[in-house]
């Protein structure tokens, strides 16, 4: 019995460093990914053997249990921090609530975070479009993407969120906004030059066939007519 009870400690006792060892190579990753000209990561201090303190201490950095040092939630509005969505943010698996204020692109990776129920992203210089995998998020209860520089079609299992969260976007388009998507029109066009290239083929193939027929049959055929029958002029003429 006290053999089984020390073999649930050390399971459990590994469970967690692994745990921690992924939120901290997160926030490593995050800070060296991101230009922080005011220093307001100055508390996010690593040692090549983890960390010089408890990440639950760290600006913006919010843990399940101060103890258990997981991160719940990250919240980097309005820290004078500067660059593209930050790397390793896939490495904070167990993070409920995401609050950033960057640029570029959103990486698919973002729906690998299986236990996210709050992404606000707004007021941000996003480009791109809304990654499909956000939308499988199943957790997913809050999101707000609105005034960024966002593109192309909304994804559908994202539609159930209001339009307001996606407004100030001017390239987004679909449920819930009023903007229509555009058809794709050139997928049209090109299966129509194929049919006509196969049509051209096929037309191609059977004047290849009557050449042949009108080069090789009716002489021979002229010849017959005219040797056996001379007289029939109108039927062979």
């Amino acid at each position: 019995m006290d053999f089984m009870v020390v073999w649930l400690l050390l399971l459990s006792s590994l469970s967690s460093c692994s745990g921690i060892a992924s939120d901290i190579q997160c926030l490593q990753e995050l800070k060296e990914s991101v230009s922080d000209p005011t220093g307001a990561l100055s508390s996010w201090k690593f040692s090549e053997n983890g960390t010089e303190g408890n990440i639950c201490q760290f600006a913006g950095v919010s843990c399940w249990n101060p103890s258990d040092s997981r991160v719940l939630s990250l919240c980097l509005r309005n820290m004078g921090l500067q660059g593209s969505f930050p790397r390793g943010i896939q490495n904070c698996s167990s993070m409920t609530s995401l609050d950033l204020s960057f640029s570029g692109e959103i990486p698919p990776g973002i729906g690998n975070l299986t236990y996210l129920s709050s992404l606000s992203l707004q007021h941000n210089r996003f480009t791109g479009r809304i990654p499909e995998k956000i939308g499988k998020l199943a957790q997913l209860t809050t999101l707000n993407v609105a005034d960024n520089s966002l593109s192309g079609p909304i994804p559908g299992s994202l539609q159930r969120f209001a339009p307001e969260y996606f407004a100030g976007n001017g390239g987004l388009c679909g449920a819930p906004l009023d903007r229509k998507c555009k058809r794709r029109f050139h997928v049209r066009i090109h299966i129509r030059l194929r049919r006509i290239n196969n049509a051209s083929s096929i037309g191609a193939a059977a004047g290849f066939i009557v050449g042949f027929v009108v080069a090789f049959y009716f002489p021979h055929w002229f010849v017959f007519c005219g040797g056996l029958r001379p007289y029939i002029v109108p039927v062979c003429g």
